[in-house]
């Protein structure tokens, strides 16, 4: 979970994902009433298996560590490692196009086959300032419900999936619906909309989150895939 979680984080910095320190990836220590979290201080690309930090949902840090742990990351993330036991990993960012989209009041649109396809599991979290206020973790796993991706107003994305991998893929699908999002409403023309029949039939046969295929997709095809990248490009996340 180490080595998976600090791929992730890297990853996000290969993507052009990462927000100088701020946002954050945690997952569920396997069972233990527990998460790890990226060390506060660390860039994306530096955080290695080994600096990850442990801690429980009270933010008590659970190991001999020289690192902290950002506040804001431990409200929105223990409230849904809380909430949800099946999200073993929780992944919340800021990319310029997922805080564009989330700053609309439409949110995500049917625009295109990613998009369709994650909205089937979509939720939304209105702003309520910077997170450090633990009685916001209750309203945010209570928007959150079952759906496995949200947009948090005014803020940016959050997806969790049981697995590191499979929360990484929801991540991968939201952020990449966004950034076209924002491409097609840009050239300003006449938008080409799906039959609603069309997109209820394809987010009921391949929505992204919970199907077996997408599982398999996330954990024995993309992620492997994805390792031997970050093992060619920013070796050292296993250390």
């Amino acid at each position: 979970m180490r080595r998976d979680l600090a791929a992730a984080y890297r990853l996000v910095a290969h993507f052009g994902w990462d927000d100088l320190l701020a946002t954050h990836l945690s997952a569920r220590v396997p069972g233990k009433d527990c998460f790890l979290i990226n060390p506060f201080g660390l860039m994306f690309e530096e955080v290695t298996a080994s600096s990850l930090v442990k801690i429980d949902h009270n933010g008590e840090v659970l190991q001999d560590t020289p690192f902290t742990v950002n506040k804001a990351g431990f409200v929105i993330h223990s409230a849904v490692h809380a909430a949800r036991p099946d999200a073993n990993c929780v992944i919340h960012l800021h990319t310029r196009d997922g805080v564009a989209v989330s700053a609309t009041a439409a949110g995500l649109l049917p625009l295109n086959q990613t998009a369709i396809i994650a909205g089937a599991s979509i939720a939304r979290h209105e702003f309520e300032g910077v997170a450090v206020n633990d009685a916001e973790r209750e309203r945010l796993a209570f928007d959150l419900g079952d759906c496995d991706m949200m947009l948090l107003s005014n803020h940016g994305t959050l997806t969790v999936g049981a697995s590191v991998a499979e929360a990484f893929l929801n991540m991968y699908f939201l952020e990449w619906a966004c950034s076209v999002q924002v491409r097609t409403l840009s050239m300003g023309l006449p938008l080409q909309s799906a039959c609603p029949d069309v997109i209820e039939r394809t987010q009921a046969e391949f929505g992204i989150s919970r199907s077996p295929f997408a599982t398999r997709y996330a954990v024995d095809l993309v992620w492997p895939a994805l390792l031997r990248k970050l093992d060619r490009v920013n070796p050292g996340y296993r250390d």
